[in-house]
């Protein structure tokens, strides 16, 4: 085999095993928060079209925090809009910290990702495009700390 041949060969098995490797994912987006802090009447806006309306699904936010934001939890208004204009809204608290301070999620350094499962066992019911928007519903107006906000839906595995 020559050498192009093979170094293709290794690519396209690359590019095979990164793609296996999160089979599960339908949609996985975030969004950058302000370096001053997210403010309470920015509502972090996603969109996906879904076509799957058989298969069991999971809905988790996904929170990048650093080390020096100042509470252990966060809570969150998530408006869900479906593609017949239905609206659900929900109020959610995620957990940041432990009670003895020790950080959550995964990191290294001053940044902490979170994922936050919100909805699981569940069928999207239309196909179409579904607007999910995000809120900080904390007490203060800017929630100073939070590096990036997004969402993450992927199919159910059977086990």
């Amino acid at each position: 085999m020559d050498y192009h041949k093979f170094r293709s060969l290794i690519i396209l098995l690359l590019v095979l095993t990164v793609m296996s490797c999160d089979r599960y994912r339908v949609f996985d987006q975030s969004i950058d928060i302000d370096e001053k802090g997210w403010d309470q009447k920015d509502a972090i806006v996603l969109e996906t079209e879904i076509a799957d309306t058989m298969t069991l699904h999971k809905i988790f936010v996904n929170i990048r925090n650093t080390t020096d934001y100042s509470f252990s939890n966060i809570y969150l208004f998530v408006k869900t809009i479906f593609p017949n204009g239905r609206v659900a809204r929900d109020t959610l608290q995620g957990i940041l910290a432990d009670k003895e301070g020790k950080w959550l999620g995964k990191g290294i350094g001053k940044i902490r990702d979170n994922q936050i499962l919100i909805m699981k066992d569940i069928r999207f019911p239309y196909q179409g495009l579904y607007v999910f928007e995000i809120e900080q519903a904390m007490r203060i107006k800017i929630l100073p700390g939070i590096k990036d906000v997004g969402l993450r839906i992927e199919k159910q595995s059977s086990n």
